[in-house]
């Protein structure tokens, strides 16, 4: 049965660099920011697009909305559009990487390249506990025990004790942000299940996994790597499930790599060929 589909709105999208266009997406109850130390370093090569996925940053959020996957890629697919883009390279970050991942699935023409950062082919029993327990704890104990939930599950040890900073953001971020539309994406991420398809995948793939991520396991990147023809595969020990956020500059190496790699004329194409 086809997904419900409310009709494609228009993403705020921050636009950078010029080149090839790599679309990142990010995961929910998140928005663009989460890109913000990987912009710069990939707009220095490429036409960087981050958008704000509807109902998150500042986004429209309509009342109709289901928030299916079907409507989410139609948002995508129109900024592309409204962009004059006929095709880009996709990397997706936790729930945008499964977004990603049905992008390139369902759009192929329009796809160039995949990068799942946290991502996985479907989403299996202990991402939906650790989602159910985001949502009993933010509606029982409130904000501040959300945000300290939160802080442990999408981070490494390490990484906050040097960046103590982030534990205010987050928690000034939690207060702030409605989680609405996060909690009904969730609803239609519960039901995301491609393991059959992904091995159909032609594209050049990079898979990007956390050795100590406490939301998505790393075996999924190796179930990934071990479906996807030629898929690329790394994993970051001693960091967790927000790579970009944590290891910047090793995702934009590893982003641009792939990039570069898809951009390279295929070896069929005859040398004068566009």
């Amino acid at each position: 049965m086809p997904e419900e589909a409310a009709r494609p709105i228009d993403l705020h999208t921050r636009d950078e660099g010029s080149g090839a266009p790599v679309v990142l997406l990010h995961g929910a109850g998140s928005d663009h920011t989460v890109w913000n130390t990987v912009v710069p370093l990939l707009a220095k090569e490429f036409r960087v697009l981050a958008p704000d996925l509807r109902g998150h940053g500042r986004s429209a959020s309509p009342k109709e909305s289901t928030f299916s996957f079907a409507e989410l890629t139609g948002d995508v697919l129109q900024l592309l559009d409204t962009k004059s883009i006929d095709s880009a390279h996709w990397v997706g970050l936790s729930a945008g990487a499964l977004l990603a991942l049905r992008l390139t699935l369902d759009d192929a023409p329009r796809t160039r390249s995949l990068t799942m950062i946290s991502g996985a082919a479907y989403v299996d029993a202990h991402t939906r506990a650790v989602a159910d327990r985001w949502s009993e704890i933010y509606a029982k104990e409130g904000g501040d025990a959300f945000a300290l939930r939160l802080l442990k599950d999408l981070y490494y040890p390490d990484w906050v004790e040097a960046h103590l900073e982030v534990a205010d953001a987050l928690r000034d971020e939690v207060t702030r942000r409605d989680f609405g539309p996060a909690v009904k994406w969730g609803r239609a991420l519960g039901k995301f299940d491609e393991k059959n398809r992904i091995a159909t995948i032609r594209v050049p793939t990079l898979i990007l996994q956390a050795m100590d991520d406490q939301v998505v396991d790393a075996s999924h990147g190796r179930i990934l790597r071990q479906s996807i023809l030629h898929a690329r595969i790394r994993i970051l020990a001693n960091t967790g499930h927000l790579i970009p956020v944590e290891r910047p500059n090793e995702t934009a190496e590893a982003i641009a790599e792939l990039v570069r790699a898809a951009e390279l004329p295929s070896p069929t194409q005859s040398p004068g060929a566009a």
